[in-house]
Protein backbone atom coordinates (compact mmCIF):
# COMPACT_ATOMS: atom_id res chain seq x y z
CA UNK A 1 0.00 0.00 0.00
CA UNK A 2 2.88 2.46 0.95
CA UNK A 3 4.52 1.65 -2.08
CA UNK A 4 1.91 2.46 -4.71
CA UNK A 5 0.69 5.48 -2.53
CA UNK A 6 4.54 6.43 -2.95
CA UNK A 7 4.20 5.97 -6.61
CA UNK A 8 0.78 7.82 -7.13
CA UNK A 9 2.34 10.90 -5.38
CA UNK A 10 5.43 10.37 -7.34
CA UNK A 11 3.62 11.01 -10.36
CA UNK A 12 1.85 13.69 -9.34
CA UNK A 13 4.60 15.56 -8.64
CA UNK A 14 5.73 14.84 -11.72
CA UNK A 15 3.00 16.04 -13.43
CA UNK A 16 2.53 19.18 -10.98
CA UNK A 17 6.27 20.19 -12.24
CA UNK A 18 5.52 19.99 -15.63
CA UNK A 19 1.85 21.84 -15.41
CA UNK A 20 3.98 24.59 -13.60
CA UNK A 21 6.49 24.74 -16.19
CA UNK A 22 4.11 24.97 -19.28
CA UNK A 23 2.92 28.08 -17.79
CA UNK A 24 -1.09 26.81 -18.72
CA UNK A 25 -3.69 28.86 -16.77
CA UNK A 26 -4.51 27.63 -13.26
CA UNK A 27 -8.17 28.09 -13.67
CA UNK A 28 -7.99 25.11 -15.90
CA UNK A 29 -8.00 23.05 -12.31
CA UNK A 30 -9.09 25.54 -9.88
CA UNK A 31 -12.03 23.59 -9.58
CA UNK A 32 -10.64 20.31 -8.17
CA UNK A 33 -7.18 21.42 -6.95
CA UNK A 34 -3.87 19.08 -6.44
CA UNK A 35 -7.16 16.16 -6.17
CA UNK A 36 -7.06 16.30 -10.46
CA UNK A 37 -3.23 15.33 -10.70
CA UNK A 38 -4.31 12.17 -8.12
CA UNK A 39 -7.56 11.14 -9.91
CA UNK A 40 -5.84 11.07 -13.30
CA UNK A 41 -2.74 10.80 -13.32
CA UNK A 42 -2.82 6.67 -12.38
CA UNK A 43 -4.46 6.90 -16.14
CA UNK A 44 -2.26 8.68 -17.54
CA UNK A 45 0.54 6.38 -16.45
CA UNK A 46 -1.42 3.57 -17.54
CA UNK A 47 -2.26 4.52 -20.54
CA UNK A 48 1.29 5.61 -21.44
CA UNK A 49 2.61 1.86 -20.21
CA UNK A 50 -0.23 0.03 -22.95
CA UNK A 51 1.43 2.68 -25.66
CA UNK A 52 4.77 1.29 -25.28
CA UNK A 53 3.47 -2.16 -24.98
CA UNK A 54 1.44 -1.60 -27.90
CA UNK A 55 4.76 -0.19 -29.56
CA UNK A 56 6.85 -3.34 -28.50
CA UNK A 57 4.03 -5.38 -29.94
CA UNK A 58 4.02 -3.45 -33.40
CA UNK A 59 8.09 -3.57 -33.49
CA UNK A 60 8.54 -7.06 -32.00
CA UNK A 61 10.62 -8.19 -35.33
CA UNK A 62 11.96 -5.19 -36.57
CA UNK A 63 15.53 -4.03 -36.11
CA UNK A 64 14.32 -0.80 -33.68
CA UNK A 65 12.06 -3.36 -31.04
CA UNK A 66 10.92 0.03 -28.84
CA UNK A 67 13.09 -0.43 -26.12
CA UNK A 68 12.61 1.21 -22.70
CA UNK A 69 14.67 4.04 -23.47
CA UNK A 70 12.00 5.12 -26.21
CA UNK A 71 9.57 6.80 -23.78
CA UNK A 72 12.71 8.93 -22.97
CA UNK A 73 11.86 11.37 -25.52
CA UNK A 74 14.53 12.93 -25.24
CA UNK A 75 17.89 11.52 -26.29
CA UNK A 76 21.41 12.00 -24.03
CA UNK A 77 23.44 14.86 -24.86
CA UNK A 78 20.87 17.26 -24.49
CA UNK A 79 19.57 16.60 -28.34
CA UNK A 80 16.16 15.81 -29.24
CA UNK A 81 15.55 13.39 -31.43
CA UNK A 82 13.07 13.41 -34.89
CA UNK A 83 13.21 10.64 -36.20
CA UNK A 84 10.61 8.05 -38.24
CA UNK A 85 10.69 6.23 -34.48
CA UNK A 86 10.54 8.56 -32.13
CA UNK A 87 7.09 9.91 -34.38
CA UNK A 88 5.37 6.93 -33.70
CA UNK A 89 6.75 7.29 -29.87
CA UNK A 90 4.96 10.36 -29.91
CA UNK A 91 1.77 9.07 -31.60
CA UNK A 92 1.19 5.75 -29.70
CA UNK A 93 1.67 6.87 -26.12
CA UNK A 94 -0.70 9.65 -26.61
CA UNK A 95 -3.31 7.71 -28.27
CA UNK A 96 -2.92 5.42 -24.98
CA UNK A 97 -3.05 8.08 -22.75
CA UNK A 98 -6.46 9.14 -24.35
CA UNK A 99 -7.67 5.43 -24.42
CA UNK A 100 -7.03 5.15 -21.20
CA UNK A 101 -8.80 8.12 -20.04
CA UNK A 102 -12.01 7.41 -22.37
CA UNK A 103 -12.36 4.10 -21.02
CA UNK A 104 -11.81 4.94 -17.64
CA UNK A 105 -14.58 7.61 -18.15
CA UNK A 106 -16.90 5.01 -19.39
CA UNK A 107 -16.49 2.42 -16.82
CA UNK A 108 -17.48 5.10 -13.84
CA UNK A 109 -13.76 6.10 -12.39
CA UNK A 110 -14.17 9.97 -12.32
CA UNK A 111 -17.10 11.99 -11.02
CA UNK A 112 -16.81 14.76 -13.35
CA UNK A 113 -17.18 12.31 -16.52
CA UNK A 114 -19.89 10.70 -18.02
CA UNK A 115 -21.17 9.35 -21.26
CA UNK A 116 -21.17 11.59 -24.52
CA UNK A 117 -24.94 11.77 -25.84
CA UNK A 118 -24.41 15.12 -27.11
CA UNK A 119 -26.08 13.51 -30.42
CA UNK A 120 -28.68 11.43 -29.04
CA UNK A 121 -31.76 11.97 -30.30
CA UNK A 122 -30.80 12.96 -34.17
CA UNK A 123 -30.96 11.00 -37.27
CA UNK A 124 -27.55 9.21 -37.91
CA UNK A 125 -28.66 8.04 -40.97
CA UNK A 126 -31.36 5.58 -42.72
CA UNK A 127 -33.17 3.47 -40.26
CA UNK A 128 -31.05 4.58 -36.88
CA UNK A 129 -30.62 7.34 -34.99
CA UNK A 130 -27.94 8.12 -32.19
CA UNK A 131 -28.77 7.47 -28.92
CA UNK A 132 -27.01 5.04 -26.01
CA UNK A 133 -23.74 5.95 -24.41
CA UNK A 134 -21.05 6.56 -26.36
CA UNK A 135 -17.33 6.68 -25.01
CA UNK A 136 -16.27 10.11 -24.27
CA UNK A 137 -13.43 10.93 -26.37
CA UNK A 138 -13.92 14.40 -26.14
CA UNK A 139 -12.85 14.37 -22.22
CA UNK A 140 -10.26 11.66 -22.77
CA UNK A 141 -8.94 13.79 -25.44
CA UNK A 142 -8.92 17.31 -23.37
CA UNK A 143 -7.33 15.53 -20.44
CA UNK A 144 -4.71 13.43 -22.31
CA UNK A 145 -3.96 17.03 -24.00
CA UNK A 146 -3.19 18.68 -20.34
CA UNK A 147 -0.69 16.03 -19.46
CA UNK A 148 1.03 14.61 -22.68
CA UNK A 149 1.57 18.22 -24.00
CA UNK A 150 2.71 19.78 -21.54
CA UNK A 151 5.84 17.39 -21.47
CA UNK A 152 6.45 19.06 -24.71
CA UNK A 153 8.28 23.00 -23.28
CA UNK A 154 10.36 23.16 -26.34
CA UNK A 155 9.62 26.10 -28.98
CA UNK A 156 11.89 24.57 -32.20
CA UNK A 157 10.73 22.56 -35.00
CA UNK A 158 11.38 19.49 -33.08
CA UNK A 159 8.88 20.73 -30.34
CA UNK A 160 6.09 21.44 -32.98
CA UNK A 161 7.29 18.03 -34.88
CA UNK A 162 6.16 16.01 -31.55
CA UNK A 163 3.17 18.16 -30.45
CA UNK A 164 1.79 17.13 -34.38
CA UNK A 165 2.55 13.54 -33.56
CA UNK A 166 0.97 13.64 -30.36
CA UNK A 167 -2.05 15.05 -32.09
CA UNK A 168 -1.89 12.07 -34.77
CA UNK A 169 -2.34 9.66 -31.77
CA UNK A 170 -5.46 11.04 -30.33
CA UNK A 171 -7.31 11.39 -34.04
CA UNK A 172 -6.62 7.36 -34.80
CA UNK A 173 -8.76 7.02 -31.37
CA UNK A 174 -11.48 8.78 -33.27
CA UNK A 175 -10.85 7.26 -36.49
CA UNK A 176 -10.94 3.94 -35.24
CA UNK A 177 -14.16 3.85 -32.96
CA UNK A 178 -17.27 1.99 -33.97
CA UNK A 179 -20.88 2.27 -34.17
CA UNK A 180 -22.38 -0.05 -32.01
CA UNK A 181 -26.39 -0.13 -32.41
CA UNK A 182 -29.57 -1.87 -31.15
CA UNK A 183 -32.30 -2.92 -32.46
CA UNK A 184 -36.20 -1.93 -31.90
CA UNK A 185 -39.40 -2.78 -33.72
CA UNK A 186 -42.54 -5.54 -33.72
CA UNK A 187 -41.07 -8.92 -33.47
CA UNK A 188 -37.34 -8.00 -33.40
CA UNK A 189 -37.91 -6.31 -36.69
CA UNK A 190 -35.72 -3.93 -36.34
CA UNK A 191 -37.33 -1.39 -37.81
CA UNK A 192 -35.45 1.43 -36.36
CA UNK A 193 -31.85 0.85 -34.63
CA UNK A 194 -30.16 3.08 -31.76
CA UNK A 195 -26.61 3.67 -32.15
CA UNK A 196 -23.77 4.64 -30.22
CA UNK A 197 -20.27 5.30 -30.81
CA UNK A 198 -17.51 2.48 -28.81
CA UNK A 199 -13.30 2.44 -29.28
CA UNK A 200 -11.53 -0.17 -30.78
CA UNK A 201 -9.51 -2.21 -29.49
CA UNK A 202 -6.30 -0.71 -28.70
CA UNK A 203 -4.21 -3.32 -31.30
CA UNK A 204 -6.82 -1.51 -33.83
CA UNK A 205 -5.19 1.70 -33.23
CA UNK A 206 -2.11 0.26 -32.91
CA UNK A 207 -2.29 -1.31 -36.69
CA UNK A 208 -3.58 2.06 -37.77
CA UNK A 209 -0.97 3.69 -36.55
CA UNK A 210 1.87 1.76 -37.78
CA UNK A 211 0.96 2.14 -41.35
CA UNK A 212 0.93 6.30 -40.55
CA UNK A 213 4.29 4.88 -39.28
CA UNK A 214 5.47 3.58 -43.12
CA UNK A 215 3.90 6.30 -44.48
CA UNK A 216 5.18 8.94 -42.50
CA UNK A 217 6.61 12.45 -44.08
CA UNK A 218 9.87 13.69 -43.86
CA UNK A 219 9.83 17.76 -43.28
CA UNK A 220 12.54 18.97 -45.28
CA UNK A 221 13.91 22.29 -44.06
CA UNK A 222 15.57 24.91 -44.98
CA UNK A 223 18.60 24.59 -42.48
CA UNK A 224 20.01 28.07 -43.45
CA UNK A 225 16.75 29.86 -41.85
CA UNK A 226 15.64 26.78 -39.02
CA UNK A 227 19.24 27.80 -37.48
CA UNK A 228 17.76 31.19 -36.92
CA UNK A 229 16.49 29.90 -33.72
CA UNK A 230 13.22 31.14 -32.42
CA UNK A 231 13.33 33.79 -35.27
CA UNK A 232 10.79 34.96 -37.56
CA UNK A 233 12.84 33.36 -40.05
CA UNK A 234 12.76 30.42 -38.73
CA UNK A 235 9.36 30.59 -37.65
CA UNK A 236 8.38 31.11 -41.16
CA UNK A 237 10.09 28.11 -42.94
CA UNK A 238 8.89 25.65 -40.29
CA UNK A 239 5.13 26.95 -41.00
CA UNK A 240 5.53 26.75 -44.47
CA UNK A 241 7.20 22.74 -43.93
CA UNK A 242 3.91 22.17 -41.80
CA UNK A 243 1.55 23.65 -44.25
CA UNK A 244 2.06 20.88 -46.83
CA UNK A 245 1.25 18.18 -44.03
CA UNK A 246 -2.12 16.72 -42.90
CA UNK A 247 -3.49 16.53 -39.50
CA UNK A 248 -3.40 13.18 -39.65
CA UNK A 249 0.36 12.27 -41.28
CA UNK A 250 2.91 11.17 -38.84
CA UNK A 251 5.92 13.28 -39.34
CA UNK A 252 9.83 13.33 -38.68
CA UNK A 253 13.05 15.45 -39.51
CA UNK A 254 15.89 13.05 -39.62
CA UNK A 255 16.95 10.22 -40.91
CA UNK A 256 16.78 6.84 -38.74
CA UNK A 257 20.44 5.76 -37.42
CA UNK A 258 21.92 2.09 -38.13
CA UNK A 259 19.63 0.30 -35.73
CA UNK A 260 22.02 -2.94 -36.84
CA UNK A 261 24.92 -1.89 -34.17
CA UNK A 262 24.91 -0.92 -30.69
CA UNK A 263 25.26 2.86 -30.00
CA UNK A 264 24.95 3.12 -25.80
CA UNK A 265 24.92 6.83 -26.28
CA UNK A 266 21.78 6.71 -28.49
CA UNK A 267 20.66 3.90 -26.15
CA UNK A 268 20.10 1.41 -29.32
CA UNK A 269 20.81 -2.05 -28.17
CA UNK A 270 21.61 -3.49 -31.98
CA UNK A 271 20.37 -6.81 -32.94
CA UNK A 272 23.19 -9.19 -31.98
CA UNK A 273 21.33 -11.59 -29.42
CA UNK A 274 18.04 -11.30 -30.63
CA UNK A 275 15.80 -13.70 -31.52
CA UNK A 276 13.58 -14.03 -35.06
CA UNK A 277 11.67 -16.83 -36.36
CA UNK A 278 12.60 -19.57 -38.96
CA UNK A 279 9.55 -21.57 -40.35
CA UNK A 280 6.24 -22.24 -38.43
CA UNK A 281 2.94 -22.04 -38.98
CA UNK A 282 0.77 -18.73 -39.19
CA UNK A 283 3.76 -16.35 -39.41
CA UNK A 284 3.46 -13.28 -41.47
CA UNK A 285 5.61 -12.81 -44.67
CA UNK A 286 7.11 -9.86 -42.46
CA UNK A 287 7.52 -12.51 -39.63
CA UNK A 288 9.17 -14.79 -42.00
CA UNK A 289 11.93 -12.69 -43.60
CA UNK A 290 12.77 -11.64 -39.33
CA UNK A 291 15.86 -13.73 -39.68
CA UNK A 292 16.91 -12.15 -42.52
CA UNK A 293 16.29 -8.66 -41.40
CA UNK A 294 17.82 -8.04 -38.18
CA UNK A 295 20.94 -11.07 -38.96
CA UNK A 296 22.00 -11.64 -42.38
CA UNK A 297 21.60 -8.35 -43.54
CA UNK A 298 22.92 -6.56 -40.49
CA UNK A 299 26.64 -8.94 -41.12
CA UNK A 300 24.95 -11.06 -38.17
CA UNK A 301 24.31 -15.23 -39.04
CA UNK A 302 21.79 -16.92 -37.81
CA UNK A 303 22.27 -19.76 -35.00
CA UNK A 304 19.76 -22.52 -34.27
CA UNK A 305 19.47 -23.22 -29.88
CA UNK A 306 17.71 -25.85 -28.72
CA UNK A 307 15.77 -24.81 -25.74
CA UNK A 308 13.38 -27.01 -22.96
CA UNK A 309 9.63 -25.29 -22.29
CA UNK A 310 7.95 -26.67 -19.82
CA UNK A 311 4.13 -26.35 -20.56
CA UNK A 312 0.87 -27.45 -19.21
CA UNK A 313 -0.60 -30.89 -21.24
CA UNK A 314 -3.09 -33.30 -21.10
CA UNK A 315 -5.52 -31.33 -18.96
CA UNK A 316 -8.43 -33.17 -18.10
CA UNK A 317 -11.84 -32.00 -16.20
CA UNK A 318 -12.84 -33.54 -12.50
CA UNK A 319 -16.09 -33.26 -11.47
CA UNK A 320 -16.52 -30.79 -9.58
CA UNK A 321 -15.34 -28.12 -10.75
CA UNK A 322 -11.20 -28.64 -11.27
CA UNK A 323 -8.96 -28.58 -13.96
CA UNK A 324 -5.51 -30.84 -13.60
CA UNK A 325 -2.90 -30.74 -15.96
CA UNK A 326 0.35 -32.67 -16.69
CA UNK A 327 3.56 -30.93 -17.27
CA UNK A 328 5.17 -31.94 -20.36
CA UNK A 329 8.68 -30.94 -21.25
CA UNK A 330 9.70 -30.40 -25.27
CA UNK A 331 12.21 -29.25 -27.04
CA UNK A 332 11.87 -26.28 -29.19
CA UNK A 333 14.04 -24.83 -31.69
CA UNK A 334 14.91 -20.95 -31.53
CA UNK A 335 16.90 -18.63 -33.85
CA UNK A 336 18.58 -15.88 -32.80
CA UNK A 337 21.11 -13.67 -34.24
CA UNK A 338 25.31 -13.59 -33.60
CA UNK A 339 28.55 -12.80 -34.89
CA UNK A 340 30.01 -14.76 -37.34
CA UNK A 341 33.36 -14.97 -35.64
CA UNK A 342 31.99 -16.59 -32.65
CA UNK A 343 30.85 -19.98 -34.37
CA UNK A 344 34.72 -20.51 -34.90
CA UNK A 345 35.40 -19.96 -31.10
CA UNK A 346 31.53 -21.77 -29.93
CA UNK A 347 31.85 -25.47 -28.71
CA UNK A 348 31.04 -27.90 -31.43
CA UNK A 349 27.60 -29.47 -29.14
CA UNK A 350 25.67 -25.66 -29.89
CA UNK A 351 27.00 -25.04 -33.72
CA UNK A 352 24.72 -25.00 -36.12
CA UNK A 353 23.32 -24.68 -39.77
CA UNK A 354 23.14 -21.32 -40.69
CA UNK A 355 20.08 -21.09 -43.09
CA UNK A 356 19.82 -17.62 -43.65
CA UNK A 357 23.58 -16.78 -44.33
CA UNK A 358 25.08 -18.10 -48.02
CA UNK A 359 28.75 -18.35 -48.03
Amino acid sequence: MKSSTFLILSITAVYSSVLHAAAWSVNNFLMTGPKAYLTYSSSVAAGAHSGMEECKFQFGWERWNCPESALQLSTHNRLRSATRETSFVHAISSAGVMYTLTRNCSLGDFESCGCDDSRNGRVGGRGWVWGGCSDNVDFGERISKLFVDALETGHDTRALINLHNNEVGRLAVKATMKRTCKCHGVSGSCSIQTCWLQLAEFREIGNYLKIKYDQAHKLEMDKRRVRAGNSADSRGATAEAFHRVHATELVFLEESPDYCTRNASLGHHGTEGRECLQGGRNLSQWEKKSCRRLCTECGLRVEERRTEVVASCNCKFHWCCTVRCEQCRQLVAKHFCTRRDAAAAAPNHIRRRNKGHKR
